[in-house]
Parts: structure tokens; C-alpha cells; sequence
């Protein structure tokens, strides 16, 4: 069983960073990792995502330039670091995690979520 815990979200002002954390238990090695997000009233949407060794990733369209996901198997924890943030970044992030595939990313176990908020 995959257990997804995420941290590190906050209040930020427009154009400041944050880094989320999102740590695993159980035997997630060789999976596929990513980040959704979702704002009140939307719905939840695809930010990034990381193959097993962080040799590949993708962004959406909208985090492209601003946002690095990365990965330490040794710790068992994959990052979202976020630059430049604006105020429609502001959302519930959640932590990702299946063995299956990348591209498209989906995620077959989930975090509990943890809240951005960017004050502009």
C-alpha cells in the first residue's frame, strides 16, 4: 500500500516561491510521480509530473518555466519547487503516485492535500 503525505504549502505573496514536499511509504521506487492542483470551484488539474529517476518530466502549460519537479528516491520524496507565483496559483496541491505510466499522467494513490495561497 502507498501512503502520499504532502507538505510545505502556505501563504505567499504574487511573484514569492514555495517548495512542497510530498513523502511516500510503502515501495514506490520505480513509480511515476507528479502533482495536481485545484482551486474552489474547478476542477482538479494536472501541474507536473517525474518518471522514476527524474531523467523525464512534464509541465502543464501553465507552470512551464516556474515550476521544477524533482525527486530523492533516498528519501522517498518528490518536490514541486514554484517561482514567480501568482494569485490564480492559489489551490489545493495534491501529491500523486502510479506505476504505470508518465504521459498521461493519473494518479492511482493521492496525498490528503496541502493549501497554496498567493496574495497579490
Amino acid at each position: 500500500q502507498v501512503q502520499l503525505v504532502e507538505s510545505g504549502g502556505g501563504l505567499v505573496q504574487a511573484g514569492g516561491s514555495l517548495r512542497l514536499s510530498c513523502t511516500a511509504s510503502g515501495r514506490t521506487f520505480s513509480y511515476y510521480m507528479g502533482w495536481f492542483r485545484q482551486a474552489p470551484g474547478k476542477e482538479r488539474d494536472f501541474v507536473a509530473a517525474i518518471n522514476w529517476n527524474g531523467g523525464r518530466t512534464y509541465y502543464a502549460d501553465s507552470v512551464k518555466g516556474r515550476f521544477t519537479i524533482s525527486r530523492d528516491n533516498a528519501k522517498s520524496t518528490v518536490y514541486l519547487q514554484m517561482n514567480s507565483l501568482k494569485p490564480e496559483d492559489t489551490a489545493v496541491y495534491y501529491c500523486a503516485a502510479n506505476s504505470r505510466s508518465l504521459y498521461p499522467f493519473t494518479g492511482d494513490y493521492w496525498g490528503q492535500g496541502t493549501q497554496v495561497t498567493v496574495s497579490s
